[in-house]
This record gives structure tokens, sequence and C-alpha cells, in this order.
């Protein structure tokens, strides 16, 4: 007897369902003939139907064959007959996601063999397996004994079956390592090797490979492993929102942390104390950097891995999505022959790559431009940069020391987190250099008081300070299914804009090239401000944050909510990832 339909999710409409299952609508009911069903479910006339058996009969093939020969019936509608006949669930492969660590409980050859893939862990002992035919009782007896699992089967197309194992093929294959570290000997990689070549450690290799290789090919900026003392959870930062991906059970828990940290060089068997490092892949033939962090937690080891993407790294302010006027203040300033140019913001927000594009802008053969960054993310060429080593003594501070006699005419500096950094970085702004750095602060106006702060003189901070950039990433709403809407006043004052009328805007809708979200890639938020004569008196006075902000709007400046609100009007963005990204206060301009 047929298990009970899953329940993954409260249940959904049978039309449309956004997590891609569609209940059947008689679970366990009596048994029909499947072109009954068919008839039923309005895919095809009875009259067509009738026709099919009569060929059927007079050829040997079955109805339903018949039907899909003669393009009446396709192989979903006829997957989601077999669904509903046997009270089982339909999935939908092209928008249900298939969990990557129930997928590789059996083997690739195993799942062409039954015409079957699991999908989804229900709970500790039951296995969800879409299966392109059910009444497959031996195939369901087969995977049982090899997961160790309960199955519970539901229902997909053949054609959804043999993509999806060709999508765990290719995400196998895709992934190889560069081996790029110099001081790697030879008997360390022999090592690497007869682990790779190992049976018993092949699934975890293979598992660990599709994670990696999904997360680049999604477009994700880190991997979350974390264990929570049963299983393994696996998220993806996508657009700077984390999504949960897989889940890998207890038995492989261990063997995917061991295998992440013998791949970035790290001691597997060191499980109390942080550690980092890094691995070099080839991924569809681009090379990409990952950067691996392990944290010991109650439940064990958690690890980020940060994917470092250069083919993906855009260095174009207009593609970035500086505005007009931001982006022509912003390129006054940073093709100065001295000054310091500052861009902030907080962690993850695009600081790096603001900078990497006024650089990619800078760098002409006559410019000797020297770089000292934590870490080196993007390697640029005809540029010196320089990676901090504090094990060896090289700090931000010392690092720029030296960069100071080393003839630069550009400087860069990751990121400004002391006083010393700060002094040398201003003072070299003040002797013919052009200084670019990063700062952490909330806004543009904060960057000259948190210098101020650090106990750089104000005179100097004045002198010195050309430019400052604020910055955030929204995400961009999907250009495939974002709606027209209104935007009434109500939300648009709930959300910090003083509006007395309604907006009209896009919104975010959900379809499968976004994964259901209704956003795709992110864009930058900018505010620009120029310091002026009077910022440089308000400067010297101590003056605080908002004051110095006011100034600056009132000779031009477009504060992040105002540029974000624009980003709105043309249907980039919604007001709700403004909100998210720069907050609730108060916009500078009325709607």
């Amino acid at each position: 007897m047929l298990p009970e339909p899953i329940s993954l999710k409260p249940p959904q409409p049978h039309e449309g369902s956004t997590t891609g299952i569609t209940h059947p609508r008689h679970p366990g009911g009596p048994a029909r003939f499947l072109t009954d069903v068919i008839v039923d479910l309005g895919l095809v006339p009875r009259d067509r139907v009738a026709s099919a058996v009569e060929e059927g009969r007079r050829t040997g093939k079955m109805p339903e064959e018949v039907l899909i020969e003669q393009g009446v019936l396709t192989a979903d509608g006829l997957s989601r007959a077999v669904a509903e006949r046997h009270g089982l669930d339909h999935l939908d492969l092209g928008t249900f996601k298939p969990d990557m660590a129930a997928a590789n409980l059996i083997s690739i050859p195993a799942a062409k063999r039954y015409e079957a893939v699991p999908v989804g862990f229900l709970d500790d002992r039951t296995l969800l397996v879409a299966m392109a035919d059910p009444a497959n009782v031996l195939a369901v007896d087969d995977i049982a004994l090899l997961t160790g699992k309960e199955i519970r089967p539901a229902v997909t197309s053949r054609d959804d079956i043999l993509n999806l194992i060709s999508r765990l093929t290719h995400l196998d294959d895709v992934v190889s390592s560069d081996m790029f570290e110099e001081d790697d000997d030879e008997d360390d990689r022999a090592d690497v090797v007869d682990l790779r070549e190992s049976a018993d450690d092949a699934p975890v290799i293979r598992l660990v490979n599709q994670i990696i290789a999904q997360a680049v090919e999604q477009g994700a900026s880190d991997i979350h492993l974390e264990p929570n003392g049963h299983e393994l959870r696996v998220r993806f930062r996508i657009d700077g929102v984390l999504v949960e991906t897989a889940t890998v059970q207890r038995r492989m828990v261990l063997g995917v942390i061991s295998r992440v940290k013998i791949m970035s060089d790290l001691d597997i068997s060191e499980r109390r104390i942080p550690q980092d490092g890094r691995v070099g892949l080839t991924i569809d033939g681009h090379h990409v950097d990952l950067r691996v962090v392990t944290l010991p937690s109650v439940h064990g080891e958690s690890v980020v891995i940060r994917i470092l993407d250069k083919s993906s790294i855009v260095m174009e302010l207009e593609k970035l999505g500086m505005a007009a006027p931001e982006r022509e203040r912003f390129e006054r300033a940073f093709h100065q022959s001295f000054g310091a140019v500052l861009v902030t913001g907080p962690t993850g927000s695009g600081k790096s790559t603001t900078l990497y594009a006024a650089l990619a802008a800078l760098n002409t053969i006559e410019k000797n431009i020297i770089t000292i960054e934590d870490p080196v993310e993007y390697q640029l060429e005809g540029i010196t940069q320089v990676q901090i080593n504090p094990k060896a003594g090289l700090h931000f501070h010392t690092g720029l020391r030296s960069m100071m006699r080393a003839d630069p005419d550009i400087i860069m500096v990751g990121e400004i987190r002391d006083r010393e950094t700060a002094q040398i970085a201003i003072e070299s702004a003040l002797t013919g250099h052009l200084v670019l750095s990063t700062l952490h602060t909330n806004d543009a106006a904060s960057a000259v008081t948190r210098l101020v702060d650090m106990g750089v003189e104000p005179f100097l901070v004045a002198s010195a300070i050309d430019c400052v950039v604020a910055q955030r990433l929204a995400r961009k709403l999907c250009q495939h299914c974002k709606e027209r809407g209104i935007i009434t006043a109500e939300i648009l004052r709930a959300n910090g804009i003083r509006s007395q009328f309604d907006m009209e805007a896009y919104e975010p809708t959900g379809c499968p090239r976004c994964n259901h979200t209704g956003y795709k890639g992110r864009i930058g938020l900018y505010e620009v401000m120029i310091v002026s004569e009077e910022i440089r008196k308000l400067t010297l006075a101590r003056a605080a944050g908002p004051e110095i902000a006011e100034v600056a709007v009132r000779q031009g400046m477009r504060l992040m909510r105002d540029d974000g609100l624009e980003k709105v009007r043309h249907g980039m963005t919604s007001i709700q990832e403004v909100t998210r990204v720069v907050g609730t206060g108060a916009a500078a301009v009325e709607v």
C-alpha cells in the first residue's frame, strides 16, 4: 500500500503551487484507470482518450503513450495523472528545490537505473524520493536498503528526473582543485589524491563539490555550514540574504567538515579553536577563490566559505548603480592628484568593489598604484597589491609606512581600523598622494566625525578629505516577474517617506528564474558628499554628523534613501528593499 501524501508545508492550491508540490485531490482513493484520471483532471477530452484506447489496442501501446505521441498530453501532465491515480504528491522539479545532501545518498548509476532521486528529508528517518514510476516497489525497497531510510515516493516526470540526474553529474564534474599553493609539497598532494580516490569518502567529496558548484551557479557570495547537534544545515547568501538549500544528515557531517578543511589546508584534528584558510577551484572553466573560516560551536564546528569569483566583479561605476550626478562627483574626486577619498558602509555593502572600479579607471601606465588589503579579494593587473600578514608583523599601519617609500602615486588602504592607520593615511593625502580607503560608518557625514574620534586632529581631517561615499546594496527586482502596482501614501509614510500621494512602482512577485524571491542581483544605493569649505569649518569645530549632513544636503548631496526612492520609481528595486538596507529614517525630499 502506498503511503499518504507528504506535507512539507501547509497545503497549497492545486494550481500554481509556489513550492513545486501539488497535492492529490483524492488521496488514497479507490483504484482508477489512468485514462479516467487524465480525463478527470481535464488534461485531454474524453473522446480523444477513447480513440487513444482503441489505437493502443491495435498497436499494442499504452493509451497514455499514444496520447503523448499525438502531442495532446505532455510528459508533465502524465506524471500529474500518475500522482493523482496513486494518491501521491506531484513534484515540479523546475520549481521544487532538491536537497543536494539527500540526492547524494544514492549513486548516479543507481538513480538512472531506478529513475528516482532522493530530493529531501521529511524527518530523521524518512526520505522523500522523486520517482517517474511510483509503482516500482523494487526500486523503493532498494533505495530504502541503500539509504537506511523509510521512503515516501512522490511523482515527477521522467524528463525532470533525467534532467536532475544530468545536473547532479554536471555539478560533480565542474569542480576541480587548482592546487595553487606554492608551498605544498609532493607528499601533501599525494595525500589529497589518495583521499579523493577513496571509495568510502567519494559520496562526501561529491556532496561538497556539488554544494560549492551549486553556490557558484546561483551567484552566492557565502556558504554557511552550520551544525545543530542532529544534522548540518547548508545555507547560501544570495543577493545579501541567507537561503537554506540543503540538510546534511548526522552520519555525513564530520566527513563534510573534514573535507572542506582538507581542501583549504587546515588542521582536521583541531576542533577547539577557529581556523582560516583558502583554496582555489575551477568551476566550469573559470577560477574561483574560496576563503574558509571555521568556528567551534556548542554543536560542533561551523564553517563559512566566502566565494570570490573574479569573473563576476563589475568594474564600471555605472553598472554598479551609481547615478550620473553622484558618479560625476565621485569621479572628479578620485581623479585629483592628491587628497583622500573614503567609501563607507557596513560589512558586505560593496565598498571594496566601488574602490576597485575607481582603481580600474585610474590604472594607467603613468601611475604607480599600490594597495594594502585584508584580504586581497581580486587581483588587478598592473597594480601592486599587498596582503597584510599579522603573524609576520605586517599590519595596515606598518605596510602603509613601507608603501610611502615605494614611490606611489595612488594608495588604496583596504580599511582604516585604528588611529595609527588613519593618521598615516591622512598625512599621505596631505603630502601629494591620492589615498582611497574604506571606513565603517552608517553615512557619509559620520566618516568625518569617526576619524576625529579615532584621534586624528580635526585640522588634518578637514584638509585631507575631499570626498566621502556612503553606500548600501539593495536587491534588484526580477525583470521577468516584477508587477506594476500602486504604493499608497500610507505605506510610503510608514517607510519614512513624506508623501501625500500614492506612487506607481513595481513590486516583487516570484518566478523560477529568481527562485521565487522576486529579486535577482543587487544594485547600489549611494550618497556622495563633497567636502566644501563650510564642511571643513564644521569639521574644525568638531560638529556632529547630523549637522554636517544637513549642510551637505543643502549643497546638493542626495541621501541614500532618496537615491533608493529614485530606483524604486524606475522599477529597479522595491520600497521594502530600500527600507531593509537603509532604515526608516525620513527622506530628505517629499514625493
